[in-house]
């Protein structure tokens, strides 16, 4: 292949990068030996939505970034969410910064709220340092303070709160969101994110804490045909209403 050639091939691999993951449902189809470079995910619906597959060297995962997904693919999981975590019971909603709060709001509207609750990344000026945990996660390791402003603990007083976020990973991040509840003396009722990426979760997280999700993807082995899904590290039973 001459050099033009090979540069609108890989042109055309950066474009399906770039926009195609995200961004649209797919239709089912027969499962290949292996995969390459993405992994359809199946939807409570039928359909597929096209994830990228990221290498971790012993093992890859299909990776979601929601504040880059199309509407149409961010209100599905978010009614798909909402579903699951109906049967919770939460009287508000907090959202994980940072992708979790593409979520949270369409939660919690899903479930006849009139607002959420937003923890960030960011102290203002009149914060409480009490009011604070160091947080990382799978795909942001580096340290930082998780807030919570001090004028919306009336909407969490005393009431049955849900704990949304993206992706369900590491469970390092999800972990973060419920140690910040603790330091006003709430225990989240469950947590809901839109996808359960594999069980590396299991081991930090609390029993008592239910989860649900829209979806959940498994873990992949390299083989020489691709990388080969690992059925069992994909708890589905978790993603049924």
């Amino acid at each position: 292949m001459g050099r033009g050639g090979g540069g609108a091939v890989r042109a055309g691999l950066l474009s399906r990068r770039m926009t195609g993951p995200w961004q649209n449902f797919i239709p089912a189809a027969p499962a290949p030996l292996g995969y390459h470079g993405f992994y359809p995910a199946p939807m409570p619906d039928g359909s597929c939505l096209e994830l990228p597959l990221r290498d971790r060297g012993t093992h890859a995962v299909a990776g979601l970034i929601v504040n880059q997904a199309s509407f149409t693919v961010l209100r599905a999981l978010a009614a798909w969410m909402t579903a699951t975590a109906r049967k919770h019971g939460a009287e508000v909603v907090v959202g994980l910064p940072t992708l979790g709060q593409s979520l949270a709001p369409l939660v919690a509207e899903g479930l006849g709220h009139t607002n959420w609750v937003a923890p960030g990344w960011s102290r203002k000026t009149w914060y409480d340092e009490a009011l604070s945990v160091s947080a990382t996660s799978s795909t942001s390791p580096d340290p930082r303070a998780m807030w919570l402003d001090p004028n919306l603990l009336p909407r969490l007083a005393g009431r049955r709160v849900l704990l949304v976020d993206d992706v369900l990973a590491s469970g390092v991040s999800a972990a973060a969101g419920v140690a910040l509840l603790a330091t006003v003396g709430v225990r989240p009722v469950a947590l809901s994110v839109a996808m359960i990426q594999g069980d590396r979760w299991r081991p930090l997280w609390a029993e008592d804490i239910p989860v649900s999700a829209a979806f959940a993807t498994p873990l992949f082995d390299p083989h020489p045909a691709g990388w080969l899904p690992r059925p069992e590290t994909a708890p589905h039973a978790l993603c049924r209403p």
